[in-house]
């Protein structure tokens, strides 16, 4: 029994935890993994957040300096570890949730091995990446090949000398697609859907990060072509090799699509000396081919699908009026969808994830507070 369940011990259920814990209102997170952090633990090698180390720590607690500018994922594993031991807060592992319910008293919740909790006020933060979709293509099943979600990719050593694609240009595809290149792969191609926006990562020591702070607020229109005159000034024509300018406006993606540019860590220089090949959509698969929009084909050793996550919540409530047709809560980041039912982590910004989830776990655990007086 307890009044207040955190589920997911990532940044954003760490962070409410200690925001409560600092209101006086104790919490226990429960987390499905083996230790706090789980989901970045499980992200490929190479990845640094692409958000500046000082505008993406949690409250109470900086990343620290020694860990640089860019922050790697075993350093950010390791900070989150010390966030919740400098806090003290209750996590426990090894305990995943199957279904939630309302209850007598609040929120009733099945545990893996048929056990059932109670809790007054349920947070639940369990992530906006949480569980990988592949698409449904036409004959995947019957493909030869090696098929794989990037949230299975570690690292390029498996791929050398084969021939891969890469479906899905967003950060993960196009830093993938980039490492894979490099780390000796025959061949990679990189299958796009819809063309990318792509800034800099950084320029003159300027982030991009910053960008998206001082101008997220302006209009859609004005946003959206500034973004575009930006794009020209400092990108080259990605066009003779094969990605499309974008046809819809960067704050408008974000709008209807929840889409975050991408940050060139290496795919514009790859794209260009033309280790990365772009190519058509994914359509289907053959037995031993890939059929692509253009009505083309590939015959890779290796696909690789970064082709998105799916929260996973509307497979553990029985209301399916809590989310919209993407699994993403109607109601979070601050208010309660439900009485003492609250959703954070689920706010895509161009400010960045761990910076927002900072600034929804003061507002969650401020509610929390308020409705218990």
């Amino acid at each position: 029994m307890g009044d207040v369940t955190v589920l997911g011990a990532g940044a954003a259920g760490l962070a409410v935890a200690a925001q409560l814990k600092s209101r006086g209102v104790g919490a226990v997170v429960l987390e499905r993994g083996p230790g706090v952090a789980t989901s970045w633990r499980g992200r490929y090698d190479r990845l640094h957040l692409h958000t500046i180390r000082s505008l993406s720590g949690l409250p109470g607690f900086p990343i620290p300096r020694a860990y640089g500018r860019w922050v790697a994922r075993d350093d950010l594993v390791r900070y989150l570890e010390a966030y919740a031991n400098r806090f003290d807060l209750d996590v426990e592992t090894g305990t995943t949730v199957e279904r939630i319910k309302p209850g007598a008293d609040g929120w009733s919740l099945q545990i893996g091995g048929g056990a059932e909790r109670s809790a007054k006020t349920l947070i639940v933060a369990t992530g906006y990446l949480h569980t990988p979709v592949v698409p449904a293509w036409p004959g995947r099943e019957s493909w030869s090949g090696t098929l794989l979600h990037s949230a299975d990719y570690r690292n390029p050593r498996p791929f050398r000398g084969k021939d891969v694609l890469v479906v899905g240009p967003g950060n993960s595809g196009s830093e993938i697609a980039s490492d894979v290149a490099e780390g000796g792969a025959s061949s990679v191609c990189l299958a796009i859907r819809t063309p990318p926006h792509i800034v800099r990562r950084e320029t003159a020591g300027w982030p991009a990060q910053m960008n998206g702070l001082l101008l997220g607020r302006l209009p859609e229109p004005a946003l959206n072509a500034l973004a575009d005159t930006m794009a020209r000034l400092e990108m080259p024509d990605l066009r003779p090799y094969g990605i499309a300018r974008p046809a819809e406006g960067l704050k408008t993606r974000l709008r209807t699509h929840r889409y975050v540019p991408v940050q060139d860590v290496g795919i514009v220089r790859d794209v260009v000396a033309r280790r990365v090949r772009p190519v058509a959509a994914v359509r289907g698969f053959t037995a031993d081919s890939v059929q692509l929009a253009d009505g083309s084909s590939l015959r890779p050793d290796v696909v690789i699908a970064a082709t998105g996550f799916g929260t996973g919540l509307p497979e553990l409530f029985d209301d399916p009026s809590l989310f919209d047709e993407t699994g993403v809560p109607l109601v979070h980041g601050g208010a309660a969808a439900r009485p003492g039912l609250y959703f954070l982590g689920y706010d895509v910004t161009l400010g960045g994830m761990l910076r927002q989830a900072g600034i929804e776990a003061r507002r969650v655990a401020r509610a929390v507070r308020d409705a218990a007086q």
